[in-house]
């Protein structure tokens, strides 16, 4: 019998078995409340109410589980983002627009900013969490470069233009409580306005 058999045999008769998935969004939430440090594997057992054995049904150790967070969070915050977008097959400029809008997204844009930043407080002292945000750094300024491009503008004025989009947009999680929403709307149409006037 293997050991997953054995392990939903176990658990059968007390809860459902957790997915990795699961330790990975508890391990998000301790992460977004406390720190990187106190993501240990017997807090999130005990906050998922299961016995430290558990874990290693899924992960070798803390690291691996660490690993599993930051490739959770890069695909979640860029890569399905970014596929979603193309599967739409919207416009470019109706896109770039989306794309400005995306910090005002309600609740779920407050969770994903609060786990970004916690993600890049992290990588200021952790190489492999650096490495990440690089990586997801430079994916999205591809990408929105990409849209700039797709409008006309050459290569070097759709980088500027992107790296000034992504910075609007990374300024909007970090400053959430500044201005009303009626500023913060104006803030976006003037980032609209400015970033998609044609001037090449």
């Amino acid at each position: 019998m293997s050991r997953s058999s054995v392990a939903r045999t176990s658990d059968a008769s007390s809860k459902p078995q957790l997915t990795p998935d699961d330790w990975v969004r508890a391990a998000a939430e301790v992460l977004v409340d406390k720190s990187v440090e106190a993501v240990r594997v017997e807090v999130l057992s005990k906050n998922l109410g299961v016995t430290r054995g558990s874990f290693y049904w899924h992960f070798k150790d803390r690291d691996d589980l660490l690993s599993h967070l930051l490739t959770w969070w890069r695909d979640t915050a860029t890569e399905q983002i970014i596929e979603r977008f193309e599967k739409r097959n919207v416009k470019a400029r109706e896109l770039l627009r989306e794309l400005l809008a995306l910090p005002f997204h309600g609740e779920a844009a407050q969770v994903a900013a609060a786990t970004e930043l916690a993600i890049r407080g992290w990588a200021r002292r952790d190489e492999m969490a650096r490495q990440f945000v690089d990586e997801v750094d430079a994916k999205r300024l591809a990408y929105i470069a990409q849209c700039f491009s797709a409008l006309g503008f050459d290569i070097s004025e759709a980088r500027k233009r992107a790296f000034a989009l992504y910075s609007y947009e990374l300024a909007e999680s970090l400053l959430s409580n500044q201005g009303t929403n009626k500023q913060r709307d104006e803030r976006r149409v003037f980032m609209e306005r400015m970033l998609l006037r044609d001037e090449h």
